[in-house]
Protein backbone atom coordinates (compact mmCIF):
# COMPACT_ATOMS: atom_id res chain seq x y z
CA UNK A 1 0.00 0.00 0.00
CA UNK A 2 1.19 3.31 -0.63
CA UNK A 3 2.59 5.62 1.96
CA UNK A 4 0.12 8.43 1.44
CA UNK A 5 1.92 10.47 4.63
CA UNK A 6 4.86 10.48 2.11
CA UNK A 7 2.76 13.54 0.06
CA UNK A 8 3.40 15.80 2.26
CA UNK A 9 7.19 15.86 1.34
CA UNK A 10 5.83 16.54 -2.30
CA UNK A 11 4.32 19.76 -1.62
CA UNK A 12 5.19 22.20 -4.08
CA UNK A 13 6.83 19.39 -6.52
CA UNK A 14 5.62 18.16 -9.72
CA UNK A 15 4.07 14.47 -9.74
CA UNK A 16 2.72 12.64 -12.10
CA UNK A 17 -0.05 9.94 -10.41
CA UNK A 18 -0.74 6.92 -12.54
CA UNK A 19 -3.49 4.59 -12.75
CA UNK A 20 -4.47 1.00 -13.89
CA UNK A 21 -6.31 2.24 -16.83
CA UNK A 22 -2.86 4.78 -17.99
CA UNK A 23 -4.36 7.67 -17.28
CA UNK A 24 -2.56 9.98 -15.52
CA UNK A 25 -2.56 13.21 -13.91
CA UNK A 26 0.48 15.91 -13.73
CA UNK A 27 0.88 18.82 -11.56
CA UNK A 28 2.24 20.73 -8.81
CA UNK A 29 0.98 19.60 -5.37
CA UNK A 30 0.09 22.41 -3.38
CA UNK A 31 -1.35 20.90 -0.29
CA UNK A 32 -2.41 18.06 1.16
CA UNK A 33 -5.39 17.63 3.37
CA UNK A 34 -5.02 16.76 6.32
CA UNK A 35 -1.90 18.67 7.24
CA UNK A 36 -0.47 16.21 8.54
CA UNK A 37 -1.27 12.10 8.68
CA UNK A 38 -2.62 10.13 6.08
CA UNK A 39 -2.99 12.19 3.35
CA UNK A 40 -7.20 11.84 2.08
CA UNK A 41 -7.39 14.99 -0.39
CA UNK A 42 -4.59 16.53 -2.82
CA UNK A 43 -4.57 20.05 -3.91
CA UNK A 44 -2.49 20.65 -6.68
CA UNK A 45 -2.23 23.72 -9.80
CA UNK A 46 -1.25 23.40 -13.38
CA UNK A 47 -3.21 20.41 -13.70
CA UNK A 48 -2.74 18.08 -17.07
CA UNK A 49 -5.14 14.94 -17.57
CA UNK A 50 -3.76 12.30 -19.43
CA UNK A 51 -5.37 9.50 -21.36
CA UNK A 52 -3.38 6.39 -21.82
CA UNK A 53 -2.00 8.00 -25.02
CA UNK A 54 -0.37 10.98 -23.42
CA UNK A 55 -3.14 12.81 -24.63
CA UNK A 56 -4.50 16.02 -22.50
CA UNK A 57 -7.91 15.50 -21.75
CA UNK A 58 -8.25 17.94 -19.32
CA UNK A 59 -6.42 20.99 -17.98
CA UNK A 60 -7.20 23.08 -14.87
CA UNK A 61 -5.35 25.98 -12.95
CA UNK A 62 -6.71 24.32 -9.68
CA UNK A 63 -7.69 20.89 -8.92
CA UNK A 64 -8.58 18.63 -5.99
CA UNK A 65 -8.68 14.75 -5.68
CA UNK A 66 -8.14 11.87 -3.94
CA UNK A 67 -5.13 10.45 -4.31
CA UNK A 68 -6.45 7.05 -2.12
CA UNK A 69 -6.77 3.23 -3.83
CA UNK A 70 -10.17 3.13 -4.63
CA UNK A 71 -11.91 0.51 -3.38
CA UNK A 72 -15.11 0.37 -4.56
CA UNK A 73 -18.07 2.43 -6.27
CA UNK A 74 -21.97 2.16 -6.32
CA UNK A 75 -24.87 3.97 -7.59
CA UNK A 76 -26.33 6.44 -4.62
CA UNK A 77 -29.13 7.85 -6.58
CA UNK A 78 -30.76 6.99 -10.46
CA UNK A 79 -31.85 4.13 -11.92
CA UNK A 80 -31.26 0.70 -10.81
Amino acid sequence: MPNYARLHELVSHRVTFEYDTGAKIVGYIAACKPASGPVQVVVMSRVDILDDKGRVLEHHDEFSFVPNVLTNFRLTEGPS
